[in-house]
């Protein structure tokens, strides 16, 4: 679940401007072929194609019989980390050729993938757990793959996300996957600042060392109060869900050293449609003149004290004037 950015420098760049050479090519004909897989069954499979396919994300279980077949009928399958998906793919018998595709060396595979699927092949990409793209590489290629005219087929399964979001007990009518959060201080309140008043449940990733920290700076922007679910190595051994307000899911954190550690989803409860109603007009009045001459959160703390209203009602009113300004 490793969070990537893509698409900027000068290597995304040549990327995409490279493609046209594969667009003016005259592609090879897709076609459905009844393949016999590694594992001795018939697969109709199509080629040329790039397959997505999901892996589990701590239950071997959780594989899929049609992931096994795709994987085992394929030419070749890109794997975020070869050692990794090599062990998973031995698990299952398949014995399908693997070259990496990771962070680093995304567009340079994407070039080599579209040489294959010119040649008729069909490539399947995977992640390290769960479904590529997901907080994983991937994007480039699809896109890449997509704009030269080949098949980009999915073969969906496990999704640490979704799972999270099944089983928190939060709306999932509408939400909002956030990913990874930055690993600084600063950037990070930055994000959380600015989702601080999103109505939709909020789902993020984030990593075990991080955790308490984060639970500390979204009760600043959040609220003590903002209901929450920490899900941790779902599927695995050790599988921990623990719901509260995020002061409860905090505490709960801090006092068990052996449940900090493995993937860490958090799903947050969207924000209440307050828009400063509990606030009177001479607390908003002192906020407004606070707050053009001290930090947001400075004028929050400091008008708070002089008219008595709640620190964090002022702090999201505050946000929310500065955001629609």
């Amino acid at each position: 679940m490793g969070k990537i950015q893509y698409g900027e420098g000068h290597e995304g760049e040549n990327l995409f401007h490279q493609l046209s050479s594969y667009c003016l090519r005259p592609l090879p004909p897709a076609s459905v072929e009844a393949t016999v897989s590694r594992g001795g069954r018939i697969v109709s499979i199509i080629r040329p194609a790039l397959y997505v396919v999901a892996t589990p994300i701590g239950n071997l279980g959780d594989m899929s019989q049609r992931a096994r077949e795709v994987l085992a009928a394929v030419d070749r399958v890109a794997a975020e980390d070869t050692r990794h998906s090599g062990r998973l793919l031995s698990h299952f018998g398949i014995a399908t050729p693997l070259m990496s595709l990771h962070e680093h060396n995304e567009a340079q595979r994407t070039e080599t993938i579209l040489a294959r699927l010119a040649a008729g092949e069909a490539v399947a990409l995977i992640s390290d757990a769960g479904t590529p793209l997901i907080s994983d590489p991937g994007f480039v290629l699809v896109r890449a793959v997509r704009a030269a005219g080949f098949a980009v087929l999915a073969v969906p399964g496990p999704s640490a996300l979704v799972a999270a979001l099944s089983i928190a007990g939060l709306p999932t009518d509408r939400f909002v996957f956030e990913g990874f959060l930055p690993a600084k201080a600063g950037a990070r309140r930055t994000r959380l600042e600015a989702v601080a008043r999103e109505p939709r449940t909020l789902v993020f990733y984030e990593s075990p060392r991080r955790v308490a920290d984060t639970l500390a700076v979204m009760i600043d922007v959040f609220g003590t109060e903002r209901e929450a679910v920490l899900a941790r190595e779902l599927t695995k051994q050790h599988e921990s869900v623990t719901s509260g307000d995020l002061a409860v899911l905090r505490a709960a954190w801090l006092g068990d050293a052996e449940a900090q550690r493995g993937e860490v989803v958090l799903v947050v409860a969207g924000a209440p449609d307050e828009r400063g109603a509990e606030l009177d007009a001479e607390s908003r009045r002192v906020l407004d003149v606070l707050r053009k001459a001290l930090p947001v959160k400075q004028a929050a703390a400091l008008a708070a004290q002089i008219t008595g209203a709640k620190k964090n009602a002022l702090y999201q009113y505050a946000l929310k004037v500065a955001r629609d300004e």
